[in-house]
This record gives C-alpha cells, structure tokens and sequence, in this order.
C-alpha cells in the first residue's frame, strides 16, 4: 500500500469466508477502492466452491493489498485468526456475503480510539420482507451490543485484550465480545454513514434457519452472561413482532433456544452432542 498518508490509521479488513463463489468478488471489489492505507485479510473455511480462486484472480491484481489463508475454522475462529495474521492497529470486520460502501473505511476511520468499537449501517439485499425486520436489540451500559460483525471496527489491542471472539459460539459471538468490550470500560460508536449491504438469505426456509441459530446463540449468551436478561421482558419482544414473518422468525428463535437447552452443558453428562463447530453461519 505504500507510504501511510500522516494523520490516516492502517486498517485491516478481516473477512471470513466459506462457500461465498457469488458474493466475494462484489465484496473484494467494493474494498480495492476504499480510502487507504488499508489491507484485506481473508480467511477461508475451507470451501468447496470456488471463492478461494476468485479470491486469488483478485490477488493476482491487487498482490499488496490481500491475504488469503485457506483453514478449516468455525466463523469466529477465522476472524481470530484473521486479527492475528493482520498487520494493522485497527481491524475492521465485514463478512464473505456483504458489499463496502465506497466510503466505509473513510467513515470508520474518523470515529477510531483506542477505546472506541465503531459499528456502521448495515443495510439488506434481498426480499424486503425479510430484510425489513429489525433485530432485536440488548443493551448494556447504555450502548446497544447487537450491532453485527459484519460491519464492526475494534483497536487491535482491545480485542487482543479481549481474547477475541468466544470460539464456542454457534452465533452471537459478536455480541458476546461487544459485551466483554463494554464491560471493560469500552464505549460503542455507531456511525448511520459507515454503510455495508448484507444479502439475506434467499429463501425462507434459509431464513428461518438463519434464525434457530440466532435463538441458539441467544441462549449460550444467557449461559455466559445470564444477567443480561434481567431487565428483559418478553411483553416487550412480544409486541414488537409485526406480520406472519417476524413471528416466523420469533418462533424459529424459540426453537432454537429450545435446542440449546436440550445440547447445551448441563447436558453433556448424559451424551447428548454439541452442535458442531462451524455450523453455517447465519
């Protein structure tokens, strides 16, 4: 990348991908442009399509600009990897399904502190039906600690602080680390302009899908975090499920909060089986 323009941040941009063939050369392309300096660290899940060799077209191109280490890794797992493969003092995280904003890394970059974990907009592609769905929100210290990792800035040595993402979750491994963030006295600043568009899952049988394993999540946070949920009301979640889709998902989420209750530790003793590391991601 050259010189580092005085007064600018390094960036590293860790992405993780597995099976990705239609999305990563959107996604590559919309970082080749971004303001620098700035590197691309990918991590690939071992994929059986082919992202890796778009990946490496792309780096055939651009030789100084991206990294790609190919290793079996569950979603969390590769992000940490992908930190410790990185160079620079800020890392920032998009995933292997989304697309940069041309001015992402210019809007993340003037929010940076060392104390300072920046989420952007993240914004859908896909059935509007789907994507119009708002997440269901967790707050702690005042800060919300939803906002997804797909579009999330940390200072590297906070998150090495940190330990980096809890590799035992399904998901919500980044909602656990923003927790774990704040609770070390970090601040959460999101910035509506730092844009990056996700592509929903295509089908509704994939939705839902998608989301069991955010309910399962949710339920290994209460199991590391149960306090989270004591100024939770369910009257309130209740209320807020808008049309036959968003109960869809609610009741999915159920579901897999169930799962995790029936799997989870206090089950081990009688040989019930974990969900397997690297379960699809949502």
């Amino acid at each position: 990348m050259g010189s580092e323009p005085v007064g600018r941040p390094f960036i590293s941009v860790v992405i993780t991908t597995r099976n990705e063939e239609r999305h990563v050369s959107a996604l590559l392309e919309s970082l080749a442009g971004q303001e620098p300096p700035f590197e691309i660290v990918l991590v690939d899940a071992v994929s059986t399509d082919r992202t890796v060799a778009i990946a490496q077209e792309f780096r055939s191109r651009h030789p100084d600009l991206l990294r790609v280490e190919r290793r079996p890794c569950s979603r969390g797992g590769g992000r940490n990897l992908g930190v410790k493969l990185a160079r620079a003092e800020y890392v920032a995280f998009i995933d292997g399904d989304c697309a940069a904003d041309a001015n992402w890394l210019a809007t993340l970059r003037k929010n940076v502190g060392p104390s300072t974990v920046v989420a952007g907009r993240t914004l859908t592609l896909g059935k509007p039906k789907y994507g119009d769905l708002e997440r269901v929100e967790l707050f702690q210290g005042g800060y919300d600690l939803t906002y997804p990792s797909c579009n999330l800035l940390y200072p590297r040595a906070l998150f090495e602080r940190l330990g980096g993402f809890d590799t035992s979750f399904v998901t919500a491994e980044d909602i656990d680390l923003n927790l774990r963030a704040v609770r070390l006295g970090a601040e959460i600043r999101y910035d509506p302009d730092a844009i990056v568009l996700h592509h929903m899952r295509g089908t509704f049988v994939r939705f839902l899908y998608q989301a069991v394993w955010n309910g399962y999540g949710r339920k290994q946070l209460t199991e590391k975090h149960g306090s989270l949920w004591a100024r939770y009301r369910l009257r309130r979640l209740m209320s807020g499920q808008k049309g036959v889709i968003a109960w869809a998902r609610l009741v999915a989420a159920f579901a897999g909060y169930a799962l995790r209750m029936a799997t989870g530790p206090s089950r081990r003793r009688t040989g019930k089986r974990e969900p397997p590391e690297g379960t699809p991601a949502p």
